[in-house]
């Protein structure tokens, strides 16, 4: 049998083979960084640095301690306060001439509503003119009669008789101008009908050539809704917890702050069996939108002090996890989940009665980030 020496170029070929895939090896096991992923990060679960925050989005905010403790949010509707609601009537029965106004239109106090012939205005025009008449007689002859009563030339009694016929006629004159003054009475027999206030005319129920009399509906009615006030349902639940001096802010759907704000003046003894809750009555001051009528959402809160008062954060910062509702709490660099307890919301921003402390920084953005990321770890 033959035996064949190897070939020595063969050999030489293979070796050098052999030694360039070693050399890459040896590059590529040295370089990891070129052909693997971004390594995992390390440190505890939450941790970031700044950079890493800015690249998730994450905007910082410190809590604000909350001035009140919101007991809850309830619904509402805008009415109107009784005193704000004024009836203009007619001393005198008479016809309508002119109307001057229409529903819905604004006037002020003192302003022309209505002209209303009421031939009774003659009557007392004229009781008034002999009145006036009178009275100067009057006081001339309870002026002699005192003087002579002093001088014993008559008796007292007849002086006091004129003093007496002189103040009937003085009260005569006084009610009849007042009555006059009042109506708004011309020396035509007209009766001008005027706003006692300024306002909103909420009704007109007469037309021109309609009777208007002292018996009839009024012919107007004006509303001051610069005043408004709050009908408030309770909750059964916040039954117990809602008392009179409480505060009210206004939120009307689709605000991003309060309209306006007002007191707790009334709330009811009992619940409504069908709507099972409690009304309350509010006040409200001047509001920005509001409308008689208009439903609401309205926040009461406890004015009660430090003590009670519970913490604000944008409501962008509250998330739900794990059936309950969470902040991301950011110290010594890391973030933390942390439970906390949602009263309300108002204006962009959540008040939470426990939970967080004033001046404990929590994540406002970038929080579902947050939650995937600490999710994953």
């Amino acid at each position: 049998m033959t035996s064949h020496s190897p070939d020595p170029r063969a050999l030489a070929m293979a070796l050098a083979l052999l030694l360039v895939g070693g050399g890459a090896y040896w590059t590529l096991s040295s370089r990891p960084d070129q052909v693997q992923g971004p390594a995992p990060a390390s440190g505890p679960a939450g941790q970031l640095d700044a950079a890493q925050i800015q690249r998730l989005g994450i905007r910082l905010e410190p809590a604000r301690a909350a001035e009140s403790l919101p007991v809850g949010t309830v619904p509402g509707t805008v009415t109107l306060p009784p005193e704000a609601r004024v009836a203009v009537t007619s001393p005198f029965a008479g016809t309508a001439l002119r109307v001057l106004v229409t529903p819905g239109q604004q006037v002020t106090a003192g302003q022309a509503l209505a002209v209303v012939r009421a031939p009774e205005t003659i009557q007392f025009g004229a009781e008034l003119a002999r009145a006036e008449a009178d009275l100067a007689f009057a006081r001339n002859q309870a002026a002699r009669l005192d003087t002579l009563a002093r001088e014993g030339v008559i008796a007292g009694v007849r002086a006091d008789e004129a003093r007496a016929a002189l103040h009937r006629t003085e009260a005569t004159s006084r009610e009849n101008r007042r009555l006059l003054g009042l109506a708004g009475a011309g020396r035509d027999g007209t009766v001008t009908l005027r706003a006692p206030i300024a306002g909103r005319v909420a009704s007109v129920t007469i037309d021109p050539g309609a009777p208007v009399g002292t018996a009839s509906a009024a012919p107007f009615v004006i509303e001051n809704d610069a005043a408004l006030a709050l009908d408030l349902q309770i909750p059964e639940r916040l039954a117990a917890q809602v008392r009179p001096g409480m505060t009210v802010a206004v939120l009307p759907p689709g605000a991003t702050g309060p309209a306006g704000s007002g007191r707790i003046l009334s709330v009811s003894p009992s619940l409504d069996p069908q709507t099972r809750a409690v009304m309350a009555r509010a006040s409200l001051g001047a509001a920005v939108g509001l409308i008689p009528g208009k439903g609401v959402s309205a926040v009461i809160s406890d004015p009660a002090g430090p003590a009670r008062a519970g913490v604000s954060v944008p409501s962008g910062a509250v998330t739900r996890m794990d059936d309950a509702d969470q902040v991301f709490v950011h110290a010594a660099g890391r973030f933390a989940p942390r439970k906390v307890v949602v009263v309300a919301e108002s204006g962009g921003r959540t008040v939470l009665a426990s939970g967080l402390k004033p001046g404990e920084t929590v994540a406002v953005s970038g929080v579902a980030e947050l939650k995937s990321l600490l999710a994953g770890r």
